[in-house]
């Protein structure tokens, strides 16, 4: 008797970093723009009261009318192997089975701000270099919002990560993190003070000193103030030796 072949179900990947893409079974599903939206904001905040989901999702209706247009897109959600949503109560739960790359993200941001990476690093971990900005394109207000937070704590993420590097005694992987830091938000102080510990760290003063005056010219043209007095003394105490005074131009 031949037997009867064992059909392998993978748990659903949401994408939401960089453009929505929904998968099961590795295979692309697709929803319609309600449904995106509806997916979206319970896989990010996991629990979700139907109240608040629908007054976020349609806020310019009635509460009727927009619990009803929650009642319509549930139902219009496609059947999969793996439900994606349950109901629990009054509230909608993502399901535990749904693989969510903010929340992968997010854990290894965290991991790295808290100094609980796996040491020593010997590689930059993923998506904080290069990383996507949540679901570029849409403008609603609980989408900018988490987008900002999640731009704020990669940067925390990349700004710790280098001062761990350089710890470690790996300058250049520090300054590429730093690099990703300051193109990010070209005017965030502790970025350019990241990468001028780099330079310090390989004995480059001239390089850590041309840093630091590039970065004051910035600051003096954009917003019209000076690098803070703790970003003098940091590169002070290593360069006047060599260059006798570090921050006139």
């Amino acid at each position: 008797m031949e037997s009867e072949a064992i059909k392998v179900v993978s748990s659903p990947e949401l994408r939401l970093l960089g453009h929505f893409r929904l998968e099961c079974n590795a295979e692309p599903v697709e929803l319609c723009r309600n449904g995106q939206r509806l997916l979206a904001f319970v896989a990010l905040r996991r629990r979700v009261c139907r109240t608040v989901l629908a007054g976020t999702l349609w806020p310019e209706v009635t509460e009727d009318h927009a619990r009803g247009s929650l009642r319509t897109t549930l139902w219009k959600f496609p059947r999969v192997d793996q439900p994606l949503i349950r109901c629990s109560g009054d509230s909608l739960v993502a399901a535990e089975t749904l693989h969510v790359d903010v929340h992968a993200f997010t854990e290894t941001a965290l991991s790295v701000v808290l100094g609980c990476g796996p040491p020593p690093l010997t590689q930059l971990p993923k998506g904080l270099l290069g990383g996507e900005d949540l679901l570029p394109g849409w403008d609603e207000e609980w989408v900018l919002l988490e987008r900002e937070r999640l731009r704020q704590l990669r940067l925390h993420a990349l700004d710790a990560l280098a001062e761990t590097l350089v710890r470690e005694g790996k300058p250049a992987l520090a300054l590429e993190a730093a690099w990703e830091s300051v193109r990010t938000e070209p005017l965030r102080e502790s970025a350019h003070r990241a990468a001028v510990s780099a330079h310090l760290a390989e004995d480059n003063l001239i390089e850590a000193v041309r840093h630091y005056r590039s970065f004051r010219r910035l600051l003096r043209e954009e917003l019209g103030v000076e690098p803070s007095p703790r970003f003098a003394r940091m590169l002070a105490c290593h360069g006047m030796a060599v260059f006798g005074r570090v921050t006139p131009d």
